[in-house]
């Protein structure tokens, strides 16, 4: 353990902590109770599900979620779900970030600034006095040079895992119709063109139908043997919220048959694809197309969300191509950036990185493990570096 504790404070070490350019605002933190926070955050610009109590608790049931609130002259202006997480044998906690911090308004002029006042925090708490590695993983940017992964690691934050397949594809919503289809890549309008003349028909409906959703969603993954890595088994969860975060659902029928289906995280500037399902039907009448196409009409006119963010692909080159497609031209195709990872005791920092780098070396023998013996399908998309330079 020396010897990695010798390559923490040399080689493997990230930038000194330096000042910030900017004056960072000085923010009150409240910690507050699970039903408030999700009651709180659905007016953010930046809510997201992974950031949500309901869907965190079952999600992650091993680790402790402390809804954390920053204000600014009596304006809540952002907030993090911190899970506190134990390591292994109880050696240490770790306070771990995803997709946050969130900003509750993010076309503030000094939004960054507020981003990294929350992050100064967090780490005056959860690092300085509780002696916890601090663990951040930022959703992708819209922008082409992340600012807020940039803030971080020139404030000391060293670069840790990477996702394998990272690339997420952002449709951009605020097209009209003929913009929209002028920007999708010419075979996808072509499958499309074909969709409408099947007869198809689109609905947006209540949870009544969600059973009708599961049935479709467990025939499908019987039928196509993908892996399924999302956390589906937090749907129930997720569709017992309140409205402003409940997920919409969607359903494509052809004559009295449901044959397609798609779960939509509506909330904030950024809507996200969580869950969808077709049968057999679907597949010669092109429904994928025709429930995306009216997906992305249906968030422009009932949603303040700027993008619809189709998420990844797990490593599937079909997913990769059909996703690309529907960015179009007007879309973004950009990169999840690396964990990076803060802590002041080189005991925490220690413990933290030897359990993040042996949980990746488990991910990476489990995949070879299901690739020898498992009959489902295997990624076939090479293993991409993002165009954002990560440093």
């Amino acid at each position: 353990m020396s010897v990695i504790a010798d390559r923490l404070s040399a080689s493997d070490a990230g930038p000194k902590r330096a000042a910030s350019p900017v004056v960072l605002p000085k923010l009150k933190v409240e910690r507050i109770s699970g039903a408030d926070w999700d009651e709180i955050i659905s007016g953010f610009d930046e809510v997201c599900q992974e950031q949500m109590f309901a869907f965190s608790a079952v999600h992650w049931p091993g680790v402790t979620l402390e809804p954390t609130l920053f204000s600014l002259d009596g304006t809540i202006v952002g907030g993090a779900l911190i899970m506190v997480q134990p390591l292994p044998l109880r050696l240490a906690n770790m306070a771990v970030l995803k997709w946050a911090p969130m900003l509750a308004d993010a076309t503030r002029v000094d939004a960054e600034a507020i981003r990294q006042a929350m992050v100064e925090a967090v780490i005056a708490e959860y690092s300085a006095a509780r002696r916890m590695m601090v663990s951040v993983l930022l959703a992708a940017s819209t922008h082409e040079m992340h600012p807020a992964y940039q803030a971080l690691r020139h404030n000391g934050f060293r670069r840790g895992s990477t996702l394998l397949f990272p690339n997420r594809y952002l449709v951009r919503l605020r097209l009209s119709d003929a913009e929209q289809r002028k920007s999708l890549h010419q075979k996808w309008r072509y499958h499309l063109n074909k969709a409408e003349k099947a007869g198809l028909r689109f609905e947006r409906v209540g949870t009544e139908h969600l059973d009708m959703f599961k049935q479709l969603y467990a025939a499908m993954t019987d039928r196509k043997q993908f892996p399924d890595h999302s956390a589906y088994e937090t749907l129930d969860a997720l569709m017992g919220v309140d409205e402003k975060l409940r997920p919409e659902l969607f359903l494509v029928s052809l004559g009295e048959e449901c044959v397609a289906g798609a779960l939509i995280f509506k909330a904030g500037k950024r809507a996200v694809y969580l869950y969808g399902a077709t049968n057999e039907k679907a597949l010669p009448v092109r429904a994928g197309y025709f429930m995306h196409w009216h997906i992305i009409r249906w968030l422009r006119d009932n949603t303040t969300a700027d993008w619809y963010d189709l998420g990844g692909t797990d490593g599937f080159l079909g997913l990769h191509q059909f996703k690309k497609g529907m960015v179009g031209e007007a879309g973004l195709i950009r990169p999840v950036p690396p964990v990076v990872n803060y802590a002041d005791s080189r005991r925490a920092l220690l413990f933290g990185t030897l359990a993040f780098r042996g949980r990746d070396m488990l991910q990476h023998l489990l995949r070879h493990i299901r690739k020898l013996r498992s009959p489902k399908a295997q990624p076939d998309q090479p293993p991409h570096r993002p165009e954002v330079d990560f440093q």
